[in-house]
C-alpha cells in the first residue's frame, strides 16, 4: 500500500466528455474544470484535438483524442490517419478501439498488426497510447490473448471499456488486465465509474487511469471524507 494525496488521485483522472452533441461550450467547460481539479487529461472525440489542446495550452494537462470512437469498425489505415490527423490537431494522448469483430474472430495477426501500427506512431510522436479492448463482448480467453499481444507491443495502456457497450469497467476485468499485462503495460479503467467507492476499487484492483464523466463528484467526495477524517493521504 501507498498514501496518495488528492491532487494524486486527480492526476489518474481522464476527465471525459463524449458525447455527440458536445459544443465547443461544452468543451471549454470540459477543459476549465480539468484545470481547476488538475486532472490529467480531458477525453474528448478526435474533432475535438485542436479546439481542447488550445485551451490547455501551457498546462500539464493532457489532451487524449479517441480513435474509431465507439465502435473500432475501421480500417488500420483510416484509424493510423486518424491517429496522425488527431497529433497534428495538438493531441497528445491517443486511446483507440480494437476491432472487436477481429478479435472475436481471432484473428490475431490483424489485431496485432493494428496495434503495432497505432503504437508506433504514437512512439513516434512521443505521446501515451491506450488500447480499449471493449471488455463487455470479450470471453476471459480473448481478454487474455490481447493482453498477451499488449505484453509484446508494449502501449502505454490497456483500458477496459468506451462507455458506449454494453457494460463498462469491473474490479475483476481491471485486476485480470493488471496481472497479465506485464510491468511495462499500465491498466486504464473507463465505463460505469460514477462514486469513490468505485474509483477506489479500481485503483486497488491495479488501475493507474480512470476515465469517467463522474469526476468532479468523485474527487469532491473523497475530499470530504479526508476532510471528516483529518487527513492528507489515502492508504490504498
Amino acid at each position: 500500500m501507498s498514501a496518495w494525496t488528492l491532487d494524486d488521485l486527480a492526476r489518474l483522472i481522464d476527465h471525459t466528455n463524449l458525447h455527440a452533441d458536445a459544443t465547443e461550450a461544452d468543451m471549454a467547460k470540459l477543459c476549465d474544470e480539468a484545470k481547476h481539479y488538475h486532472f490529467r487529461m480531458v477525453a474528448i472525440n478526435q474533432v475535438q484535438s485542436r479546439f481542447c489542446s488550445q485551451q490547455l495550452a501551457g498546462t500539464d494537462i493532457d489532451t487524449g483524442a479517441a480513435i474509431a470512437f465507439p465502435l473500432g469498425q475501421t480500417s488500420i489505415a483510416a484509424k493510423v490517419f486518424e491517429t496522425r490527423d488527431a497529433l497534428a490537431n495538438g493531441a497528445n494522448e491517443i486511446d483507440y478501439v480494437v476491432n472487436v469483430t477481429h478479435v472475436k474472430m481471432h484473428d490475431w495477426d490483424y489485431v496485432a498488426d493494428e496495434m503495432r501500427q497505432i503504437v508506433a506512431v504514437c512512439n513516434e510522436a512521443g505521446v501515451p497510447s491506450k488500447v480499449i479492448f471493449e471488455n463487455c463482448y470479450l470471453d476471459d480467453d480473448e481478454k487474455l490473448r490481447l493482453c498477451e499481444i499488449a505484453r509484446e507491443i508494449k502501449p502505454t495502456f490497456v483500458k477496459t471499456s468506451t462507455g458506449f457497450g454494453t457494460g463498462g469497467a469491473t474490479v475483476a476485468d481491471v485486476a485480470l488486465m493488471f496481472d497479465n499485462v506485464g510491468d511495462e503495460v499500465q491498466v486504464k479503467a473507463a465505463g460505469g465509474i460514477r462514486d469513490a467507492d468505485t474509483f477506489l476499487a479500481m485503483v486497488r484492483a491495479g488501475a493507474r487511469r480512470i476515465g469517467c464523466s463522474a469526476s468532479i463528484p468523485i474527487i469532491e467526495e473523497i475530499r470530504s471524507r479526508m476532510e471528516a477524517e483529518g487527513v492528507d493521504t489515502i492508504e490504498i
